[in-house]
């Protein structure tokens, strides 16, 4: 179970962690987001440009039908064909980047759900649970299942593992 996962990509160099829980199981008891790494990379999220320089951390078949573009940010690969990221620069102004996971929430929830744990995961388990309240934003001035119906926060909820089609 404890394997030793030394990353070396643009954003970190020797960075080691430990999988110490079996992959996609033993959470938080308050974290239950409702679509795992590989679900949301095929479904298109950040407009594919998210996860190109670190494939060999994570396993090979998250990326078998993922939406991804290596040159640039696209929209169009987005589930929702819009833009709803916010520029890296952003996060890091705002205090949403730790040094271990420097591409943010979605590198942090990959690492969780291969099993690292760490010091971060309730601070960023915080973070997921308070985008329930856009979740009852969609709920609340949309029609059940009008995916047309604020695309643009429909993607944003996506981005976090909750699985904005069913809203």
């Amino acid at each position: 179970m404890n394997r030793t996962v030394v990353v070396n990509d643009r954003m970190q160099r020797g960075y080691v962690y430990h999988r110490t829980e079996a992959v996609g199981r033993h959470y938080a008891p308050e974290f239950k987001p409702e679509l795992t790494p590989k679900q949301m990379l095929r479904l298109g999220v950040f407009g594919g440009r998210y996860m190109t320089d670190c494939r060999e951390e994570f396993p090979d078949h998250w990326f078998t039908h993922a939406k991804l573009c290596a040159d640039r940010h696209d929209a169009c690969l987005n589930c929702f064909g819009v833009n709803a990221s916010q520029p890296l620069a952003t996060w890091r102004l705002n205090g949403w980047i730790r040094p271990q996971d420097p591409r943010g929430w979605f590198q942090w929830y990959c690492r969780y759900y291969m099993g690292r744990r760490g010091r971060d995961d309730a601070r960023q388990i915080r973070r997921w649970r308070a985008i329930a309240r856009h979740v009852a934003a969609i709920r609340k001035n949309c029609e059940p299942r009008d995916l047309e119906c604020r695309r643009r926060q429909r993607q944003a909820v996506l981005h976090w593992a909750y699985d904005s089609r069913k809203i």
